[in-house]
Parts: structure tokens; C-alpha cells; sequence
């Protein structure tokens, strides 16, 4: 995990069991040190976070589920980091027949998906970015994910870090969720884009809770 991981997520991973190895991701990439890893322990399963059929097949059921559920959505939009969650809601709306549009919320500062849609092909960072929304912080988008999205999302909304820390507020103050803030973005983009979502019934996916205290203060005071 990088060391700028929230301390809370940091702990939830140890109370499983898991040993957690910090990156600084300014010296060396989250993959580069993994593969590092690997070398150690040829016999283990590497699961990426996003880039995994597991970790898609487990984001589907939620797709699954918004079809089921018996609301006929005009929009749907969730939170891209990586690209697993939004592949599986692809994933499993798409098994379903379902024809909601789904829109992806990406940071405004790590919009290497959205610059990716508009070239046609992967774009990958440089280094980690350092938006506020840290589980967004991806070099780029996975290639088992770009190969679900690039046909499956009707767009990318670019989500300004003001915008993103208005949508943790709001929900706090409105809907009584402590998100953190990379769940927030698809609430974000329509702050972001109001005139995209005006008058349409849209289905959010707040996703996460893993925020620092201090954070989380910072972030309601403003």
C-alpha cells in the first residue's frame, strides 16, 4: 500500500492478519515493488486491487443487484480509480440487459481514464497523483477494466478536488454517510456537471469509508 494510504485503511488491513508493506510511490511504483514481492514468493496469487476477473466478478453482483431492484434509472454513476468497481457494474448490469447509461467519476487531478477514453488507448501516469480521493491514486486504468469501459461507460466526469470535498460534506450533512473521499466522486460529478444530471433520475455508488479522523474534520470545517 503507499505510505499515504489513510491510517485507518492501513489498520483495517492488519486486523485481518495481513502484513502490510508500505511503498513511498515518489521512489518506486505500487507494481514495480509487487513484482519485487513476487520474486520472493513465486507461489503466491498476485490479486490486483482493480485489474483482476475476481475482483470484477465480485463488483458485477452490484450490477446485478441496481438491475434487479425494480428503478428504472436514467444514469448511473460510479467512482474510477483503477477500474474494477466500474467494470463489474458494467459487468453485471450488461448480463442483466439492462441500458442505463453509466457514467464514471474520476478526479480531476488523476483523469488519466478520462484522457484515456478521448485517445482511444490506455494513458498511464507518470507517478501516483496525489488527489485528495486516495483510492483513485492509479498509475492508469487496468487492461482487463479498459477492455470492459471504453465500450461500456457513456462517459468520464473530471471531478475538481473542491468539488469532491463538497460531495463529503454534503453527504454527511444530508444523508448522514461518512464517505471518504473517493467514494464521494460520483456524487461529485454532479456537483461537477449539474446540467449532465438535471431532471434525471440518477443511482450514485457511495462507496468506502476508510477516511482519517483528521481528515474528515479537515474536510467538514471548510
Amino acid at each position: 500500500m503507499p505510505e499515504t494510504s489513510a491510517q485507518v485503511k492501513i489498520e483495517a488491513v492488519k486486523s485481518y492478519g495481513a502484513t502490510v508493506d508500505l511503498v513511498d510511490t515518489r521512489r518506486i511504483g505500487r507494481n514495480e515493488r509487487i513484482a519485487a514481492l513476487a520474486k520472493k514468493m513465486p507461489d503466491a496469487y498476485f490479486a490486483s486491487a482493480y485489474d483482476d476477473e475476481f475482483v470484477i466478478e465480485g463488483n458485477a453482483t452490484l450490477g446485478d443487484e441496481i438491475a434487479r431492484c425494480g428503478e428504472d434509472f436514467d444514469a448511473i454513476i460510479t467512482p474510477v480509480g483503477g477500474g474494477g468497481l466500474a467494470s463489474g457494474i458494467v459487468t453485471g448490469l450488461s448480463r442483466n440487459n439492462c441500458q442505463t447509461k453509466i457514467f464514471g467519476a474520476e478526479p480531476l487531478l488523476a483523469n488519466d481514464a478520462s484522457l484515456s477514453f478521448q485517445r482511444g488507448e490506455i494513458v498511464v501516469n507518470e507517478i501516483e497523483p496525489q488527489t485528495i480521493a486516495d483510492g483513485a491514486r492509479t498509475i492508469s486504468l487496468g487492461i482487463k477494466n479498459w477492455a470492459i469501459l471504453q465500450n461500456g461507460l457513456a462517459g468520464i466526469v473530471e471531478v475538481s478536488e473542491e468539488k469532491i470535498r463538497e460531495a463529503v460534506r454534503l453527504l454527511f450533512l444530508n444523508a448522514n454517510l461518512k464517505v471518504e473521499p473517493t467514494g464521494a466522486l460520483s456524487l461529485g460529478a454532479v456537483l461537477e456537471k449539474p446540467e449532465t444530471f438535471r431532471e434525471r433520475k440518477v443511482c450514485l455508488i457511495i462507496s468506502g469509508g476508510n477516511v482519517d479522523a483528521e481528515i474528515y474534520r479537515q474536510i467538514l470545517e471548510m
